[in-house]
């Protein structure tokens, strides 16, 4: 669902509720010419929004918000027909009116009762004007941007308003120093990097990376992980998001030290904790880049299962430890659990016994539609390309009907292929390599450590030649 931008930043629409703390509202809005239709009272939450109230406007353009449960304090949105929005801020004002039309939401505003909303409209006023010089700035960069000359007065041009809105934000945050809109401002501050990097007698670099570094390690620096308020605004979640996708090599233990950090400093509040601990284990737990299960690993056993997540029930503590269990044996660079099988002949067949540079272990069954789809694309990858590399396939059939699991190895031509059976589940290799869908795919290299997992079949030749790529020559 779109919603025409007319805030700190854009919002998706969600139907659900968290939890609120501090006193009722009531909010009375007029926004001309709306008659005779439905308005909506959100709030951010995290990196997504949520509606707390609906209410009707009547034949004067009157809307009322009200109601006597608590909510807390923070940037809520006043939604309207066709997806429009503008945005007041809830904290000390509980009760006050606005007044705007639908020709321009802040332009138009007016605000009785709520010096907060007041000083929030003149600072998004301030804003507003701002934005029309920097889109003429913009159109002529673009316009000019082969003039050297032009693109040198254009870039003085953006630094100077980029500095009077720093200037103009600071005002703000002086002369109300105890304010949420303050408190707001200063997280939305960004680290001020040295112009000067360090550099050694000799005039190089100390780090060649270090705007990058610095930045990242000052990147919390103006934010209060205390104030809870913070998560029902854009900022915090956009900060972190900021840490951990463009800040943070996406490779399990990088992520792994990154969500550490985050999490550390989100215990200074409850709520805080809570809502970021449950984002970002299904983040990475559902992650569809491969290896990313290990973050998740971590997360449950160092804080669901030592006992920080305490608003978590036993039973779901209990599916987490089970499904943390299965995962654990099978993750990346750990050595494939044991495993024995028999094959066509009902001789046993041990993966340890298997020498050679690769190892794809493949785990199918023959009525399985995918696998059906993919063991045919992984016949032809292998006589094409795999077994040219060294690789030796190692099929096992996750059924118990033996006639259906020869017909299929013979009908889909797999006879290069190691294919093993355990009908009786005696290796237990469901739950040392987590099958819970077929096909399910282990690439292993000479000494049995697992390289890559639950990749398609048609890019592991890709990725044995980007594999090797990087090894040391």
């Amino acid at each position: 669902m779109h919603l025409k931008k007319y805030g700190l930043l854009g919002l998706i629409l969600l139907f659900t509720l968290p939890a609120f703390s501090q006193k009722g509202y009531n909010i009375k809005v007029r926004v001309a010419p709306l008659h005779d239709t439905v308005c909506y009272f959100g709030y951010y939450y995290g990196d997504k929004t949520y509606i707390k109230d609906t209410a009707r406007v009547d034949h004067n353009s009157n809307v009322i918000f009200k109601g006597k449960d608590s909510i807390g304090g923070g940037i809520y949105l006043v939604v309207l027909p066709r997806k429009t929005y503008f945005e007041v801020i809830i904290d000390k004002s509980r009760d006050f009116s606005l007044k705007t039309d639908t020709a321009d939401f802040i332009k138009n505003m007016a605000v009785s009762g709520s010096p907060e909303n007041e000083v929030f409209y003149t600072y998004q006023k301030f804003m507003q004007k701002l934005e029309d010089s920097i889109g003429i700035l913009q159109a002529a960069a673009t316009k000019n941007k082969s003039n050297k000359d032009s693109t040198k007065i254009i870039t003085a041009k953006f630094k100077s308003i980029t500095k009077r809105i720093a200037d103009y934000r600071n005002v703000i945050i002086a002369k109300y120093p105890q304010s949420f809109f303050a408190k707001v401002l200063t997280a939305m501050k960004e680290p001020d990097v040295p112009a000067d990097p360090p550099k050694t007698p000799d005039g190089k670099l100390v780090d060649s990376f270090f705007a990058y570094h610095y930045y990242k390690a000052h990147i919390f620096d103006n934010i209060d992980f205390s104030d809870s308020r913070l998560l029902r605004t854009p900022v915090l979640a956009t900060k972190v998001k900021m840490f951990l996708e463009s800040y943070t090599y996406q490779i399990p233990d990088s992520l792994i030290i990154a969500t550490d950090i985050i999490l550390e400093k989100a215990k200074a509040d409850k709520e805080v904790f809570k809502y970021f601990l449950s984002e970002l284990t299904p983040k990475y737990e559902e992650s569809k880049i491969m290896g990313m299960d290990a973050v998740f690993v971590h997360l449950v056993q160092r804080y669901y299962l030592s006992g920080q997540a305490d608003w978590v029930s036993k039973e779901v503590l209990d599916k987490m430890r089970d499904r943390v269990n299965k995962i654990s044996p099978n993750l990346l660079g750990k050595y494939a659990p044991v495993l024995t099988m028999q094959d066509t002949s009902f001789k046993q067949v041990s993966l340890y016994d298997v020498k050679s540079k690769y190892t794809l272990i493949v785990f199918w069954k023959y009525d399985c539609g995918h696998c059906e789809h993919e063991l045919p694309i992984l016949v032809d990858e292998y006589n094409k390309k795999l077994k040219a590399k060294g690789v030796t396939v190692f099929t096992g059939c996750t059924g118990d009907d033996t006639i259906a699991w020869k017909k299929f190895i013979r009908n889909n031509k797999m006879g290069d292929f190691i294919n093993v059976f355990d009908p009786e589940m005696m290796s237990n290799y469901y739950n040392l390599y987590d099958v819970y869908s077929t096909p399910t795919v282990y690439l292993l290299d000479e000494n049995k450590k697992i390289i890559a997992k639950r990749i398609d079949v048609d890019k592991i030749a890709d990725f044995i030649d980007n594999t090797e790529k990087r090894l040391p020559n």
